[in-house]
């Protein structure tokens, strides 16, 4: 198997390569003391800084690796570079990139011959993602994990899943991250990853975008080159790689499911923003030597690609933009297309059952004295269940501060209204939604929202603010956020939940009698009661009772309304 292809002096060998054994990763300190060694001496290579907070309170670090020293992102595009930005230690229990990246930046800077790489192609390294989890070292929390021998935790100091938190941003680390994305609005996104799950020969298996939600012109730039570059270059470094191995029956032949990467995910956030996102999963059963060493070869196969498709990638994600400038709707949610399936030669072993030396009852073992190759089924299509048409502007009343304040972070460019403004708009009404009964990363999300849309003409107040779709912006962003059907919405995580409950009602015995002189005055109220009466046996008394009051003048007009409202007019509202 390929190897980094020249032994380092002793001086610059990290941690991982001096273990004989090779089944050591580095601690947060000696990570970054050795990227800090780096930028010290190669300065004209290597640009390390402080990138923002953490929950733990220690700084995220950028290290930016260019042909010339240039660290700045305007001008790196100016001289039509791409940019490949890499992030490690998400899950520190997963921590082969972390060791993979730090060998890769130093062989980029000592090796004239991978020097060569940076010619096109500029590098973003975020050494450690999850701080937190990496300083809270063990050597026992992945029991299903072939080594090293410690590392960290997977969640944060606020145990977060930070891979769940792209959309939210709870932690402080997620923010700092999206300041640092926009800043650099990379071509690709690689985040190194150890799997779970089956056993097979592979030691490298790949999550990459979806392409039906990219562009078209960025997807089928993906599936027709990217990825097949990507696959041959792996098999040349004797790397075999196989799309992550997810499926639904009880072994992998039954057929392996592309991963859905909703935006709280890393590569369904990049995909926001027209970045095609990696991650790289390195089989958790594999020496840790085996992993480290192919997770090297992956980034330095995606970087030799990026620039030698460098003309192919920068014309796909500018045909993305142009065609987003036009498109007039929007998905929202996706479901597996199990009509359409590719066929992949995988390389397995036998599952087999044997009796559980701790139940009994008959186990799953994958028989590594059994392996085999055979066609696979890949299921690699997803359709759209919900979509959404696009509007002018989003209208978002100044009292939800933290979600402008999110908008911004990430690109987008909320302006408050300059003077207190009357207009027609779209309103949605939350008629129905499920919410878990448990918290998932500190929310009880909502789902399956059921949604009526209003024309209204509602007041808005000097200081609120609206949010322009224009070319300029991050239109899926905005839209795959604050559409509240979206699968990862704002309202999906929560942020709108006060919405969701009534503060003023009624007593029975004192609205009776107001409802009885609502009827007399109103006789199309009183025969749309009738009627309901009369189709609805179980439509009682104090089901009526409330149904009046629900049509009365009485019932607050902001119980489940959606605060953020639909623009559909041309032109621009007086803001500030």
């Amino acid at each position: 198997m390929s190897l980094a292809p020249t032994p380092p002096p002793a001086a610059w060998r990290t941690p991982f390569e001096n273990d004989p054994t090779g089944n050591t990763t580095a601690t947060y300190a000696e990570c970054i003391a050795y990227y800090q060694k780096l930028a010290a001496a190669y300065p004209q290579g290597l640009h390390l800084a402080e990138a923002g907070p953490t929950d733990i309170g220690q700084p995220l670090h950028e290290a930016v690796l260019s042909a010339d020293g240039d660290a700045d992102p305007v001008s790196t595009r100016r001289k039509n570079r791409r940019v490949l930005f890499v992030q490690n230690g998400i899950h520190p229990g997963e921590p082969e990139g972390i060791d993979a990246s730090m060998m890769l930046t130093r062989d980029l800077l000592q090796q004239p011959q991978l020097r060569k790489l940076l010619a096109d192609v500029t590098v973003v390294v975020v050494p450690v993602y999850n701080v937190d989890g990496m300083l809270n070292r063990s050597a026992s929390g992945r029991a299903n994990q072939n080594g090293p021998a410690a590392y960290g935790f997977r969640g944060n100091a606020r145990h977060l899943d930070l891979n769940r938190d792209y959309i939210k941003q709870d932690s402080r680390n997620a923010r700092s991250f999206a300041a640092l994305f926009q800043k650099w609005q990379p071509d690709v996104f690689v985040e190194t990853h150890t799997s779970n799950g089956a056993d097979y020969q592979y030691t490298m298996t790949l999550i990459a975008t979806q392409h039906n939600k990219l562009a078209p012109a960025l997807g089928t730039y993906l599936q027709s080159q990217l990825l097949p570059a990507l696959y041959q270059g792996m098999e040349q470094k004797k790397w075999p790689m196989t799309p992550y191995v997810d499926f639904e029956g009880s072994t992998p032949e039954s057929g392996l499911q592309a991963f859905l990467e909703s935006p709280r995910y890393s590569t369904g956030y990049a995909a926001l923003f027209h970045t095609i996102g990696f991650m790289p999963e390195t089989h958790m059963l594999k020496p840790f030597a085996a992993r480290v060493h192919s997770t090297y070869d992956f980034l330095k196969t995606v970087l030799e690609t990026v620039g030698q498709q460098s003309a192919a990638l920068a014309a796909a994600r500018l045909a993305a933009r142009a065609g987003q400038a036009t498109q007039t709707s929007f998905p929202l949610a996706w479901a597996l297309d199990d009509t359409q399936a590719e066929t992949v030669q995988f390389r397995g072993y036998e599952g087999r059952m044997k009796p559980s030396e701790v139940s009994g009852q008959p186990r799953l073992y994958y028989d590594r004295a059994a392996p085999f190759t055979r066609p696979v089924k890949y299921f690699n299509t997803y359709k759209p269940t919900a979509v959404a048409r696009r509007p002018t502007a989003y209208l978002i009343p100044q009292a939800w501060g933290e979600v402008v304040d999110l908008l911004r972070r990430n690109g987008a460019a909320p302006e408050p209204l300059a003077q207190d403004l009357t207009i027609p708009v779209e309103v949605y009404y939350l008629e129905d939604y499920k919410t878990t009964p448990k918290p998932f990363e500190g929310h009880y999300l909502h789902s399956q929202v059921q949604l009526r849309l209003v024309s209204e003409t509602v007041t808005y107040r000097k200081g609120d603010y609206v949010c322009y779709l224009t070319d300029a912006a991050p239109v899926r962003y905005l839209i795959e956020t604050l559409e509240p059907q979206a699968t990862d919405s704002f309202f999906a995580w929560g942020f709108f939940d006060s919405v969701l409950q009534q503060k003023e009602h009624f007593s029975d015995y004192v609205f009776e009698d107001v409802a009885a002189d609502l009827l007399r005055r109103d006789p199309a109220l009183r025969q749309r009661l009738e009627a309901l009466k009369a189709q609805n046996a179980a439509f009682t008394g104090p089901a009526q009772l409330e149904w009046v009051y629900l049509n009365s003048p009485h019932h607050e007009q902001g119980f489940n309304r959606y605060p953020v409202a639909r623009w559909l007019g041309p032109g621009k509202l007086p803001s500030n």
